[in-house]
């Protein structure tokens, strides 16, 4: 069948003004790898090199591609250890005191389905563009490199301070095996310096620091010991659902039996507890960070980001059911709420193990924390968003060492300096808003797939045909956008205190566009070529538009409801961000450097 390719050049118009020129930056967008992409550092024969937009994984050499080492095993590993923190371990009374009383075991299954919705999203995206850079490299190839720039830089905030968050919390756990924290060895200790008001935490920078070493080993070692620290703390985990069991039918779950009944704060406090545990599931997104270094990601991926959040969900309603059993609600100890149940039936060394397990998942979150962080930077450097110094990897290794240790230094200083609890509501607002943007970007995927810009023409095909797409194409863009305000508008009414006028209000013209979008949307016929978009043959995300949907709208809640003082902090580091663009990234990015007038050409079937 003979093909002919009709090119659309309408951006020549549109470079005539520097501003409109300036907002095509933030729109344009790079190729997503395929399964006939080009050899990496040229094309194939009979290709034009100006035909294609270059992708990530283009400007890279052999010689700086990541190992591919990883399995199902590694990545489950990888997920559950990034995901199981030891907030777990206070979570637990904290929500069935103050909010879900007894229900808290539904609070986390109706999380665990919320997070779901975006692990469907990830790992259709990751099986069809497996490389390094998570929710950056998606929307970069989506949505475009504005939005992309923003959300591996909000990336960067979370793992960063995530990373130190983890470690400063061990030091008080590892005082425990010493008989308290004045009788940890001295380099160990907190120290308090009066003069600079801090409390500094030699441990948590050596903790750092050992895990960012051990990251410089290569991806093979360092996911070999998460795997072993994940074993050993799922162990602990099995043990406390155990004896917590034993215990409970010792006793005859008197937990369970309060005045108030299952629900003493009814179906909102059951809610309010959801949102809340809601974020003890963020992590498992840390898997398709290692995208370029699974050994069979259009497999593995999907599968390892599935197997890795339901054993978290499966532990987490396992574990909450077995404490709130064992003692009542109102009677649990807000900041050791395992420990203390155990103690309170007897068990008295339980509190060791609790312990220990509480350690080995904070050693596994911090591996979790520090290992996608380089590779974002790298992929960032890749696309020319930020120097060549952060994408160089090591010939022996085959990791961004140079990345590694950087962030791993950084890391290290601000945990041994800074009490960063009081941020740690900013790591959220980085995987809320990658959550937000996948789910956007699945729809883009589905309906006006970014490669799909110019209109192959067959004989017997009319122009008719290519008016028809394009008006469908402008139909579903419409409506994804009405969906995006609609969530915004109806998160922001349902969480705000204002007058009572104008949130009904809000609330009506939010709902009301949401819906008929969502309604219209769901009536368009998707692209009939998205089967082939990137790496065909991988999964698919199902109930499309309705989960996406689902899945924007609750994250757009949660973003809503973080507070004001988390929005400020994390405005100024997307203002520095921002600045960092338009001086650097904007001008060396490696899309920029692609002749103006030309459309790629989409390969023909």
């Amino acid at each position: 069948m003979e093909h002919q390719h009709l090119h659309r050049n309408g951006d020549s118009n549109s470079h005539s003004c520097s501003w409109w020129g300036s907002f095509n930056n933030l729109a344009r967008r790079k190729q997503v790898d395929s399964d006939s992409d080009f050899p990496a550092g040229g094309v194939e024969q009979g290709d034009d090199a100006h035909d294609l937009l270059p992708s990530s994984n283009s400007y890279s050499s052999k010689q700086t591609k990541l190992a591919r080492d990883l399995s199902i095993p590694q990545l489950i590993a990888i997920g559950v250890g990034s995901t199981i923190g030891a907030g777990v371990y206070v979570l637990v009374g904290t929500v069935a005191r103050e909010q879900s009383g007894p229900a808290l075991t539904l609070c986390f299954l109706i999380s665990g389905i919320a997070a779901a919705l975006s692990a469907f999203c990830y790992a259709e995206l990751a099986s069809r563009c497996p490389s390094a850079g998570s929710a950056y490299h998606y929307s970069y190839i989506c949505i475009g490199e504005g939005v992309a720039w923003l959300i591996g830089w909000a990336l960067i905030l979370e793992y960063t301070i995530g990373g130190s968050a983890v470690a400063r919390g061990i030091s008080p756990n590892l005082a425990l095996f010493f008989g308290g924290a004045e009788k940890l060895p001295f380099f160990l200790a907190r120290v308090n310096i009066p003069f600079l008001g801090i409390i500094v935490d030699p441990c948590a920078a050596i903790l750092v620091l050992v895990v960012t070493a051990l990251l410089c080993l290569g991806i093979k070692e360092s996911s070999q010991v998460q795997v072993i620290v994940t074993i050993a703390n799922v162990i602990v985990m099995i043990f406390v659902i155990i004896a917590g069991s034993y215990l409970g039918f010792k006793t005859g779950w008197t937990g369970y039996s309060v005045p108030l009944g299952y629900f003493p704060n009814g179906i909102n406090g059951v809610l309010a507890g959801s949102a809340t545990v809601f974020f003890s599931y963020i992590g498992f997104d840390a898997i398709t960070s290692t995208a370029e270094e699974v050994k069979n990601p259009q497999r593995d991926l999907p599968v390892g980001i599935g197997l890795s959040l339901s054993l978290c969900c499966i532990l987490y309603m396992l574990v909450s059911f077995v404490i709130v059993g064992l003692v009542p609600y109102y009677q649990m100890d807000q900041d050791t709420p395992i420990s203390t149940a155990f103690s309170q039936n007897g068990m008295h060394w339980a509190v060791y193990v609790v312990s220990s397990g509480a350690v080995l998942s904070l050693c596994a979150s911090l591996l979790g924390a520090i290992l996608p962080q380089p590779r974002i930077l790298m992929a960032m450097a890749r696309d020319g968003l930020l120097p060549d110094y952060f994408k160089d990897l090591n010939k022996v290794t085959q990791v961004p060492v140079k990345s590694t240790v950087l962030t791993g230094i950084f890391a290290a200083l601000l945990a041994f300096f800074m009490d960063v609890s009081q941020l740690a509501g900013m790591v959220s607002v980085g995987t809320l808003l990658a959550f937000t943007t996948v789910a956007i970007s699945i729809l883009i995927l589905r309906y006006i797939p970014p490669q799909d810009s110019t209109i192959e023409m067959q004989n017997g095909i009319l122009i008719s045909d290519e008016m028809k797409e394009s008006d469908r194409r402008k139909k579903a863009s419409r409506n994804i956008m009405l969906i995006s305000f609609g969530a915004v508008i109806l998160a922001c009414a349902a969480s705000f205190d204002i007058l009572s006028y104008v949130k009904y209000v809000m609330c009506i013209i939010g709902g009301l566009m949401l819906f008929c979008a969502s309604i219209l949307l769901s009536r368009i016929e998707q692209y009939k070529g998205h089967h082939n978009f990137g790496h065909s043959g991988g999964f698919m995300c199902p109930f499309v538009p309705w989960l996406p949907i689902f899945c924007i709208v609750i994250n757009v809640y949660l973003l809503i409801n973080l507070g004001v003082g988390t929005w400020l902090r994390v405005s100024v580091w997307l203002v520095i961000g921002i600045f960092i663009y338009l001086f650097y990234g904007r001008k060396h990015s490696k899309i920029g450097k692609v002749p103006k007038d030309y459309t790629p050409i989409e390969s023909a079937q």
